[in-house]
């Protein structure tokens, strides 16, 4: 029984875990080529190297709201874990009490379905938080359980009752592996320390006293002189995509290979060119800071080697999670990789949201 036929069995949610043969190269339907996905010719600044991914279709996904606006607005809010009470209108809110390192809850109050990154950094309460898992939450939902992990080890008191967004940068490369394929709160804690480390070892003696007086993996990234040091990489490569997209329009720019130094990292795929636009800034951020804390070394990747590693599906092991009629996330484990696939099955939708692919 594959995972796609044991949806048919409703429940609530499930967990399968099974051993698959290779799955083939497309995830999704296939362009002129014959592949889902396609590779562009690079553009790359330092050691960081962007391959434009295109698709053979784009999807609507104008319905979904993103964790930035959902605070922004006030319609989602994210909080220790803890008590409720009701507010005038009925619903209740969730009030931080028995706060707990690795759960946060969230409630979606928006007419939206909520998209969640593993990756997404949420600063506040006791300490700041990375998203573990990609998932959808539904309109109107009721407060639910989120999987986290702390990405500042060295506070535990509350500096407000909710949480706002990191919105300048997701977690780079190496942290988001930590809790999206380890799993281990000792493995993000250790990449953010490396990160952090790596960050003062090349800044100023003031800078560097900064970096090291705080745990907290957001401060970190918000340090003026790293900022602009993450920015003389990314702002070009930001600059340069938006281009592309603009020009690819029509052909689906959906994605990109990333790549530091002669080796492929990570790949993040979505299912249109607007999605990918609103999160784009964040992204290119994350990779930037990846490959400011990595070594240079020569040479770079070619588009054919890109385009190998977006083909390779090709899955030993397949886990399925799923809230039947809101979303579905299928983890691949296969030779070297792990991927990750959050499918929206809401009305209207049964299409792949984010495909995630990491090398291991």
């Amino acid at each position: 029984m594959t995972g796609k036929q044991m949806l048919g069995l409703g429940m609530m949610t499930m967990l399968a875990t099974l051993l698959v043969p290779p799955l083939g190269p497309d995830r999704g339907e296939a362009g002129e080529t014959g592949y889902a996905y396609n590779v562009l010719a690079p553009i790359g600044r330092g050691n960081l190297t962007i391959f434009p991914v295109v698709a053979g279709r784009s999807h609507d996904t104008r319905n979904f709201l993103t964790l930035d606006e959902g605070l922004r607005s006030g319609e989602v809010v994210v909080s220790e874990a803890g008590g409720f009470r009701p507010l005038i209108r009925g619903r209740q809110r969730y009030v931080p009490d028995g706060a707990q390192v690795n759960r946060l809850v969230l409630m979606n109050d928006s007419e939206r379905p909520l998209i969640l990154l593993a990756g997404e950094i949420v600063t506040g309460g006791k300490q700041d938080r990375v998203v573990g898992k990609d998932r959808i939450v539904p309109p109107k939902s009721d407060p639910i359980d989120l999987a986290v992990f702390c990405v500042e080890p060295g506070r535990w008191v509350a500096t407000k009752h909710d949480f706002g967004s990191f919105h300048s940068q997701m977690a780079q490369p190496s942290v988001r592996r930590s809790a999206m394929a380890d799993k281990d709160q000792q493995k993000v804690w250790s990449e953010v320390h490396s990160s952090a480390a790596a960050m003062a070892a090349s800044a100023s003696p003031l800078a560097a006293r900064a970096i090291e007086s705080t745990s907290s993996y957001a401060r970190v990234m918000s340090n003026e002189e790293v900022k602009q040091r993450v920015d003389a990489v990314a702002v070009p490569l930001e600059q340069s995509y938006q281009g592309v997209m603009r020009e690819l329009r029509n052909r689906n720019a959906v994605g990109v290979v990333v790549a530091v130094n002669d080796q492929i990292i990570w790949a993040d795929i979505f299912a249109s060119t607007a999605l990918l636009e609103k999160y784009w800034p964040k992204l290119i951020r994350s990779y930037a800071a990846e490959a400011l804390t990595r070594p240079t070394t020569p040479g770079r990747p070619d588009v054919k080697a890109a385009q190998a590693f977006l083909q390779d599906f090709g899955a030993r092991r397949e886990t399925v999670e799923s809230e039947p009629g809101v979303y579905r996330r299928t983890e691949l484990t296969g030779e070297g990789f792990t991927a990750f696939e959050l499918t929206a099955l809401l009305p209207g939708t049964d299409f792949d949201i984010h495909i995630a692919k990491m090398v291991d």
